[in-house]
């Protein structure tokens, strides 16, 4: 294994190992599929049906119930993905099956019937059970023992994602805003079908790492050069420090997590369908309501009883992630309105109707946002090409076939939009503007982290909670002049895009750097399943955006618009508090963890 390491560090692309960038252009090219439909859903299915380009004409509360679910989902299933992986599978064939269950899932959204949607998302949240936690787990497993350098490498991960996620929206929402629907959730399925060949293709450059898993597990890295260097045992060893599964454990789990999925799904079909799963109350909680409190109660035991069984140092690590899964809820339940509540903004509340020089001048700058990042990537892939051309010839022709295709949708949406007079910003592409600033950002972040100035983790979420609700707060202000009741309005673009910033500035400062610390605080043996568990506090946090996001008509008629993005405002920033003021606490959780 520690072969397969330095193989991987030997050949660099940019100051690191060029195996980080296949899983860069992987991960790229599954966020392009992902994101690319998943901004489309909400257009889509609150579309009016008499139109252009007809939706399905759902309620905004209907769609956002679905979309919630569907999200939450996508990060549940990585616990079950990361077990596998774990025990069976190894984390590279764990990817390319997940690979190949999206690929179905995008094919399946072509055809704009309900079957095929179900269909559908059920494939992608399969899918992404497999291939999201495994992608970041081949990371922790390629720079074990340089820990050190971790919250870089994450950090360009990251750029990956958004990379993927940028073009994604773009292109797809380009085409699906322009010709239909079909087009653009085609298109994510062609770019997932390469991210999966080129991996494939790609695979033996990793070597041993990420393959079927032995019988042999590894005690905590060292963290300073004054501990003991890692060492190797069998399971015979290590069997007194392991902490397995009692059976009150797992009626728990099951208990807990079958009352969430019950509230997952039953919260779309009561609504959408009339199909109530849980019909009864508990005093003044409806059936929906009281069953997920009960599965969040009996999961809090579950976790709290785990972690008194372990040795002090490892239970005080597990602590320290477990209040930042907390801060995780909160950020996530705030910062995935970016998909919901703020793309209706976008399309209802923005004015994006230009002409003349306005629109002359939108369309200059659209050709620089989208050529200058393609340029640079495509650049990378060139030089991750002279590197590794002669150990995987293939994988590099498949990468780069796709990268052809990409420029072709490019120059046609640019060449499209110069041949008309005026031009109408479309609702997805605001959605472009988080990649953008994480593209341009990111390695002013990494760089920040790699310094003397770094941060501790608490101060990192503090000040990336309270940027998050600074962003809220532009809209607040840009909100104002709203009616109540209101359900459409001519609001700048200036305020929409500076809220982008702010968001984008937060996270980067929580999501990259909060699977580098998973990664120093948890044992090797429970990687896998901990990242499942990390995914946990994603799901929770995207449902509840979702459930927050429906309320925007209610809260907009009873009271503001102001008054719905008020409530995002406030309550990141008082968190983002909570967490600095923790911040002597957690640095002795996390025993010299950095």
């Amino acid at each position: 294994m520690n072969t397969d390491v330095e193989n991987l560090f030997k050949e660099k692309v940019i100051y690191y190992p060029a195996g980080l960038f296949v899983i860069f252009f992987t991960e790229m090219w599954e966020r392009f599929s992902f994101y690319g439909m998943k901004i489309l859903l909400v257009l889509f299915l609150t579309a009016p049906f008499l139109s252009n380009n007809p939706g399905w004409e759902w309620s905004r509360e209907n769609a956002l119930a679905l979309i919630g679910t569907y999200s939450s989902l996508l990060y549940l299933t990585p616990i079950v993905g990361g077990y596998i992986a774990d025990k069976i599978t190894g984390y590279k064939w764990a990817v390319i099956i997940g690979c190949f269950i999206m690929m179905l899932g995008h094919a399946a959204m072509v055809f704009e019937t309900t079957w095929s949607l179900y269909l559908g998302l059920a494939l992608l949240v399969i899918g992404t059970g497999f291939f999201k936690p495994n992608m970041t787990s081949m990371i922790s497993e390629m720079y074990k023992g340089k820990e050190s350098k971790k919250d870089g490498a994450y950090t360009i991960y990251y750029m990956g994602v958004n990379a993927g996620a940028f073009f994604g929206m773009m292109l797809c929402g380009y085409l699906a805003e322009n010709i239909g629907w079909s087009y653009g959730f085609g298109l994510a399925g062609i770019f997932m079908l390469g991210g999966l060949v080129q991996f494939w293709l790609a695979k033996d450059l990793f070597g041993h790492i990420g393959e079927k898993p032995s019988k042999v597990y590894e005690v905590e890295l060292p963290q300073n050069i004054n501990e003991e260097s890692p060492k190797e045992h069998d399971t015979a060893s290590v069997k007194d420090k392991l902490n397995p599964f009692t059976t009150l454990d797992k009626i728990l789990i099951v208990l807990s997590a079958l009352g969430g999925l019950l509230y997952l799904f039953n919260d779309p079909l009561s609504k959408i369908g009339n199909l109530n799963l849980l019909p009864f109350s508990l005093g003044s909680l409806d059936g929906s309501n009281a069953t997920v409190l009960i599965a969040l109660v009996l999961f809090l035991f579950l976790i709290i009883s785990r972690m008194s069984r372990y040795n002090p140092v490892v239970r005080d690590k597990i602590i320290a992630v477990s209040i930042f899964g907390i801060f995780t809820v909160f950020f996530f339940g705030a910062f995935e309105q970016s998909l919901g509540s703020m793309t209706l903004f976008a399309r209802d509340y923005t004015a994006r109707a230009l002409s003349g020089n306005s629109a002359l001048i939108f369309k200059v700058i659209d050709t620089i946002l989208t050529i200058v990042p393609l340029a640079i990537i495509t650049w990378v892939l060139y030089l991750l090409f002279k590197k590794t051309y002669s150990k995987i010839p293939y994988s590099n022709i498949v990468l780069g076939a796709t990268f052809v295709f990409l420029w072709f949708v490019v120059f046609y949406k640019i060449n499209n939009e110069f041949s008309k007079e005026t031009t109408e910003v479309g609702a997805s592409w605001f959605g472009i503007l988080n990649s953008f600033f994480i593209i341009t950002l990111a390695p002013l972040f990494s760089k920040w982290w790699e310094s003397k100035y770094n941060p501790s983790v608490a101060m990192k979420y503090g000040i990336g909670l309270i940027l998050l609700g600074l962003g809220f707060g532009i809209l607040v202000f840009g909100t104002m002049a709203i009616p109540q009741g209101a359900k459409t309005a001519s609001v700048s673009m200036i305020f929409l895009i500076l809220a982008y910033l702010f968001h984008t500035m937060g996270e980067l400062c929580i999501s990259p750097v909060g699977l580098s610390y998973l990664s120093k605080l948890v044992p090797g043996r429970m990687i896998g399943f901990m990242f499942g568990i990390w995914y946990l506090a994603i799901a929770i946090g995207n449902k509840a955006a979702g459930s927050m996001g429906g309320m925007i008509d209610k809260v907009t008629e009873q009271y503001s618009l102001s008054t719905f993005f008020l409530i995002f405002t406030l309550v990141p920033m008082g968190i983002g508090v909570i967490s600095m003021i923790l911040n002597p606490i957690l640095k002795k959780l996390m025993h010299g963890v950095r």
